[in-house]
C-alpha cells in the first residue's frame, strides 16, 4: 500500500510538471542545453599567450624559430588563481594563433613547444592550464586559428586534414572543453613553409565547416562553438567591448559567415531570426591582444572595465575579457589590479537586491506562474504573462523610499527571446517619471542610471513577440 501511494504521488508530480511545461508556449528559435549552460557563465577570460608574446607582435608571420618561445617564470596556477578570484568562470587559451606555433606537442608539426629548448622540449602548456583550471574550478576552452601562416599546405585541400587532426588532439587529450573558438581572420601573406607568398581562401567554403563542426560535436558534445557566425555563439561585431543596445540572440540562417565583409549589418541579430546564436563580446584589457611591455601603463582602468561590463553582459551578451600573459609567463601586476578593482565593484554593487524587501504586482498573470517567482532565489522559475498578452505592467512597491542606480531584468530564455520594447518609470511627488526606454532584454539586461529615490518602480513591457516570461528582477545601489 505504501508503495502504491509513493507511485501515485510521483505520477501526480510528473503530471503537474508536464502540465506546467505545456502551458508555456515556445517562441522559436530556442537555445540548446549547451547554450543554456554557457549563458549562465556571463564572464570568462581570454588568454593570448604564444609566440607573439616573445616577438612583440600581434600577428606572427610563421617563420619564427621555436627557441624564441621562452617564458622565464611560467605559472598557469597563477593565471587560474587570479581569474578565479576576480569572479570569472573560465579560460580560453590561444593554443595556436595565425603563426601556427602550437602550445602543445602536436604530432603534426615541428612548429611547436616540443622543438623549443624551453623545458627541454617537454612542455605542454595546454595540459598545464587544463589542470590549473580544474584545480581552481574554472571551465577550460581552446582557441585554434583556422589560418596557419607557417604550414606549407595552407590554402590547399591537404591543409584541412592537418587542421582537423590538430583539433582532434585538443579535444581528446585535455579533458572537458566548454568552448571551441575559431577566429575569422583567414588568408593573406605568410611564410607557408618557405614560399613567402600571399594565399587567399574562400572563407565561406574552404574549411568545410559543416564537417569540422561534426568533429567537435562528436568529441566534445557539451562544448559551444564560437566563430563570426556560430553555430552556437557569434561575434558581437567589434573588439571594443560593447554589444548593441538592441541585441537579438536569434539570427537568420546564412546571414553571417566567418570573415565576411560588412559584418555589422547583421551583428545585432534579427527579431525573426531562424537560429539561436547569441553574441559574445571579446575585448582586451590592453590596446593589444598580446603582451607588449610598452603597454604596461595602458591597461584599462576600473571605470572603463565597469562600463564594458554593463555594455556587454548587461546587453544580452557574454563578456570574454582578454588578459595578455607577459614574457615571464605571468599575469602582469597592472592587469591584475584592474581585474580586482572590477571584481570589487561587482561584489559591492550586486551585494543587496533591494527588490527582496518589496511587494510585487503585475497587470495580469497565469495562475501557476505568479509574480513572486521573479524575486525568489531560483533562476529557473519565472513569472508568465497570460496567453495572447504581449504587453504587461510590473510594479515593485516598497514601504518607504529606496535609492537605486541599477535595474536588472532577465527573460526565461529557455522558451525563446520575446521582449521587443520596455520602459522603466518611478513614482515622484509630481507623478510618474520615465527614467529609461529600452528594446531587447534576453538573458540579462543591466540598466545603469543616475541614482533615483522612490517608493514604487514600474517596468512597462510595451511589446513582445509572445507573452513575456521574466525569470529575475533586481534593483541595486552601487555607490
Amino acid at each position: 500500500m505504501k508503495k502504491f501511494f509513493i507511485i501515485s504521488f510521483l505520477l501526480i508530480i510528473c503530471y503537474s510538471c508536464v502540465k506546467n511545461k505545456e502551458e508555456i508556449e515556445m517562441v522559436y528559435p530556442i537555445p540548446t542545453e549547451r547554450q543554456l549552460s554557457w549563458q549562465k557563465l556571463d564572464y570568462y577570460a581570454f588568454i593570448h599567450f604564444n609566440m607573439n608574446t616573445f616577438t612583440n607582435k600581434e600577428w606572427g608571420f610563421g617563420d619564427e624559430h621555436p627557441d624564441q618561445f621562452n617564458p622565464t617564470e611560467l605559472d598557469t596556477d597563477q593565471w587560474a588563481k587570479v581569474i578565479s578570484e576576480v569572479g570569472m568562470k573560465g579560460i580560453i587559451i590561444t593554443a595556436k594563433h595565425h603563426d601556427g606555433f602550437c602550445l602543445w606537442p602536436s604530432s603534426y608539426t615541428d612548429h611547436s613547444v616540443k622543438n623549443s629548448k624551453w623545458r627541454n622540449g617537454e612542455a605542454d602548456i595546454i595540459k598545464d592550464l587544463a589542470e590549473s583550471c580544474k584545480k581552481y574550478n574554472l571551465k577550460f576552452g581552446v582557441y585554434l586559428s583556422p589560418w596557419d601562416r607557417n604550414h606549407e599546405d595552407y590554402g590547399k585541400t591537404e591543409y584541412i586534414s592537418y587542421f582537423r587532426n590538430q583539433l582532434k588532439e585538443l579535444l581528446t587529450n585535455y579533458g572537458e572543453i566548454f568552448e571551441v573558438w575559431f577566429d575569422g581572420a583567414n588568408g593573406g601573406d605568410g611564410y607557408y613553409g618557405g614560399a613567402n607568398e600571399v594565399r587567399k581562401v574562400d572563407k565561406k567554403n574552404y574549411y568545410d565547416w559543416e564537417n569540422t563542426v561534426k568533429i567537435v560535436r562528436e568529441l566534445q558534445p557539451d562544448a559551444v562553438i564560437f566563430s563570426d557566425a556560430g553555430p552556437d555563439v557569434r561575434w558581437v561585431g567589434n573588439e571594443k567591448g560593447y554589444a548593441n543596445q538592441t541585441t537579438w540572440s536569434p539570427i537568420l540562417k546564412d546571414s553571417l559567415y566567418p570573415g565576411m565583409l560588412n559584418f555589422n549589418k547583421f551583428s545585432a541579430g534579427q527579431e525573426n531570426g531562424t537560429h539561436w546564436i547569441p553574441t559574445e563580446t571579446d575585448v582586451s584589457i590592453r590596446p593589444g591582444w598580446y603582451y607588449h611591455p610598452e603597454q604596461n601603463d595602458q591597461v584599462k582602468s576600473v571605470d572603463k572595465l565597469i562600463d564594458i561590463y554593463f555594455n556587454s553582459i548587461g546587453l544580452n551578451s557574454a563578456l570574454l575579457l582578454n588578459i595578455p600573459v607577459d614574457t615571464r609567463g605571468l599575469i602582469h601586476e597592472n592587469d591584475e589590479a584592474s581585474l580586482r578593482g572590477l571584481n570589487n565593484f561587482i561584489e559591492s554593487a550586486f551585494d543587496q537586491n533591494l527588490v527582496k524587501k518589496s511587494r510585487i504586482y503585475v497587470e495580469s498573470s497565469r495562475e501557476k506562474f505568479k509574480p513572486e517567482l521573479m524575486i525568489d532565489e531560483d533562476l529557473e522559475s519565472f513569472w508568465a504573462s497570460p496567453k495572447h498578452s504581449n504587453s504587461n505592467l510590473i510594479e515593485i512597491k516598497f514601504d518607504e523610499k529606496i535609492e537605486f542606480d541599477i535595474l536588472e531584468i532577465s527573460e526565461a530564455i529557455k522558451y525563446g527571446q520575446r521582449i521587443k520594447s520596455f520602459e522603466i518609470l518611478i513614482e515622484t511627488p509630481s507623478g510618474w517619471k520615465n527614467i529609461f526606454e529600452g528594446s531587447t532584454i534576453g538573458n540579462r539586461r543591466l540598466v545603469r542610471i543616475d541614482s533615483q529615490k522612490t517608493s514604487t518602480v514600474r517596468i512597462q513591457i510595451i511589446d513582445s513577440k509572445g507573452p513575456p516570461l521574466i525569470s529575475n528582477i533586481g534593483l541595486f545601489l552601487s555607490n
